[in-house]
């Protein structure tokens, strides 16, 4: 696919990978419409880390993916629909579960609807690995049994099932992304590897959850390419891990931080970081087979991201002010 002048909608495009995913496609030349949530002050998100020569080219639009009219009129003549635009805070999913279905189950139907009308090149979907649930079985391939251990990831398999049957009930070009454990610069302190690296930077305890579980992490540079990728090579009507096939500890990573950053740092157990004992996923190790088929696999290894990650927040000062209070 050539993406010069092609016309890609990205909603979510506010968030942690939807910016970087913005800036990828702004500078491959594709036009670029942006959707973000409405605010009355506008609030572009992430987006305002992208270089000002680059913002000028992408036209932001503000809405919300809830509302089914909005959705129609802004996918009407795109080439391409990347749809990021979620609610992915696990904690908050256990306090307005509603919310979650609204917008990942509602907003994705809206979405499927819109293409459904106009029928774009192609729609790729967003997914979670927290579908799988605890592994059954290491590698995760995209035929393990789906397990909603949170009310979030309850919705996102709704969601992939509802995409799903869009292409086999009505022939929609349509696909899922299913990155595993994105991060790098600009997550939200929400995740794991911020709470940990803007904590070592700045006090001298590390307060965490349960350290052991295990996590595939994916540097989001490596997972933007990846949407590019199965949006020129997709496979339509299924979901496609986007994973390394390395797992880490989360006591892993905080030792590593805590010897880059702050050797004085120590790990405090904070049980309200804690997730409920039977929602937790305890392991979770992608196989990234059918990814690889189509032409994609992770480039940046876990050290070199998380140290482009650390030098980010480091420079930016991101979080430097926040207090050690857990928020949902």
């Amino acid at each position: 696919m050539n993406w010069k002048n092609k016309n890609v909608l990205v909603t979510g495009a506010g968030g942690f990978i939807g910016s970087h995913l913005v800036e990828y496609l702004l500078e491959l030349g594709a036009n670029v419409t942006s959707l973000l949530r409405y605010t009355s002050e506008k609030n572009i998100g992430n987006l305002k880390y992208i270089d000002k020569d680059l913002m000028e080219t992408n036209n932001l639009i503000f809405g919300n993916v809830e509302d089914s009219t909005f959705v129609t009129t802004m996918i009407k003549d795109q080439d391409v629909v990347l749809h990021l635009a979620a609610l992915i805070g696990i904690p908050y999913s256990y306090v307005a579960p509603g919310s979650y279905v609204s917008t990942n189950i509602n907003g994705t139907l809206n979405i499927l609807n819109a293409v459904k009308q106009y029928n774009p090149e192609i729609a790729l979907f967003t997914s979670t690995s927290e579908v799988y649930g605890t592994a059954d079985y290491v590698p995760i391939d995209e035929k393990h049994p789906l397990k909603g251990q949170s009310p979030y990831s309850a919705t996102k398999i709704g969601a992939d099932k509802i995409i799903e049957s869009y292409y086999l009930s009505f022939d929609s070009p349509v696909g899922i992304v299913r990155p595993f454990n994105t991060f790098g610069p600009r997550q939200s302190d929400r995740a794991v590897i911020p709470t940990i690296i803007s904590q070592a930077l700045y006090r001298n305890e590390i307060k965490l959850g349960d350290i052991t579980t295990t996590r595939d992490y994916v540097y989001v540079k490596d997972t933007v390419k990846g949407f590019v990728k199965l949006a020129e090579n997709p496979i339509l009507g299924q979901a496609v891990n986007l994973a390394t096939g390395i797992e880490h500890t989360i006591k892993d990573i905080a030792d590593v931080v805590i010897e880059q950053v702050n050797p004085d740092a120590r790990i405090v157990i904070d049980k309200s970081r804690i997730r409920p004992s039977k929602s937790e996923v305890r392991q979770l190790l992608g196989d990234a087979s059918i990814a690889k088929s189509q032409g994609w696999s992770s480039q940046i290894s876990f050290k070199d991201g998380l140290k482009e990650t650390i030098e980010w927040f480091r420079n930016t000062g991101k979080y430097a002010d926040k207090d050690t209070k857990y928020s949902v």
